[in-house]
């Protein structure tokens, strides 16, 4: 008698690792997962899908069935052991829950570095030189020969200007060393645990997230979204920032209390603000996307080829390892040395 393959799961898209994924198939049955519901897939789960061993989860996965949060990791069955999360932030997975059903969790922390990085350099300079008011005087046929008009301001060089970081993961130091170049009077950053020296390299770790905004001139947000960190800038931070700090993040919206933002962006107390992610995306706050010195992208951090497609890899990567070797490659920092 034939023994039947381990059944993995996989929550579309599939945009560029088609070939990986037909790999697998020699030994695994795949089965793709396009339209769904959550309550579809709970039912699933405990029916045609009750011997599943891995989930992949693609980037519309909280789309098609919510978050992997504890009500509905407890419909997970016994034979599940292992899921692959596409993305750097895993924010939408419950670690502890998985964790107290034996079931590991991967992600890809170091291939969004560079593209990440990219965009945060990008809104870095456009908040900075306060681009986005002069591209909606431009769409609006209105030349700015002579400045802005009244109230406008120019925009700042990083000459003479000091650089915060908060974060100082590998798409914090990778934002760090495009950032050198500018020629910042200095840059100094925040983080849960200093750098090895030699990891510094031409930043200064500043022990207290109050120091930091209290001199940074810039502020850059690289930090993962966590119990700890969510509205980590907030009203009261806000305010012990320089008038006219421009702030920057790249890394999860609700690390920002929106609400003081816009405030303070009205105010002027933040003069300008370069944003990548959002509170409440895909809902994103007009109050915010109105104010000219917003400079807003959808969330293109990784919207490269070739990240998306290495981010792919990564999913099947992890999989297979589960399914061949009992482990996974990149395992989530909480996880890591649970299992073994």
């Amino acid at each position: 008698m034939t023994k039947s393959k381990p059944l993995v799961l996989h929550m579309n898209p599939v945009r560029y690792a088609h070939e990986s994924w037909a790999k697998m198939n020699d030994i695994a049955e795949v089965v793709f997962i396009k339209e769904y519901s959550r309550e579809q897939f709970i039912e699933d789960l405990h029916g045609k899908f009750n011997n599943v061993i891995a989930i992949g989860r693609g980037y519309l996965t909280k789309e098609l069935v919510g978050p992997f949060d504890e009500e509905l990791i407890s419909h997970f069955p016994p034979s599940l052991k292992y899921i692959a999360h596409q993305g750097a932030g895993y924010d939408q997975v419950s670690v502890s829950a998985l964790t107290e059903k034996n079931i590991l969790l991967s992600h890809c922390p170091d291939v969004i570095n560079n593209s990440t990085a990219d965009t945060n350099l990008y809104l870095l300079l456009g908040a900075m030189r306060n681009f986005e008011a002069g591209r909606r005087r431009l769409y609006d046929g209105k030349w700015p020969t002579g400045g802005f008009g009244a109230g406008a301001k120019v925009g700042w060089c990083p000459k003479q200007k000091i650089l915060g970081i908060i974060g100082m993961g590998g798409i914090g130091q990778a934002f760090r060393d495009r950032a050198v170049p500018l020629g910042f009077q200095k840059i100094v950053y925040y983080n849960r645990k200093r750098l090895p020296k030699g990891e510094e390299k031409d930043s200064q770790y500043i022990s207290s997230l109050d120091e930091l905004v209290k001199v940074a001139d810039v502020i850059s947000v690289n930090c993962p979204l966590n119990k700890s960190t969510y509205h980590l800038i907030d009203a009261s931070l806000i305010g012990k920032m320089k008038f006219g700090v421009i702030i920057v993040n790249t890394a999860r919206g609700s690390v920002i209390d929106e609400e003081a933002l816009v405030e303070n962006l009205k105010s002027g107390k933040v003069a300008a603000a370069g944003l990548d992610v959002f509170e409440n995306e895909p809902d994103v706050s007009k109050d915010l996307l109105d104010l000219p010195n917003v400079l807003a992208l959808p969330h293109m951090g990784t919207h490269a080829i070739q990240t998306v497609y290495e981010m792919e890899q990564s999913v099947v990567d992890n999989i297979y390892e589960g399914l061949v070797s009992n482990t996974m490659i990149t395992i989530v920092p909480e996880q890591k040395n649970l299992f073994s």
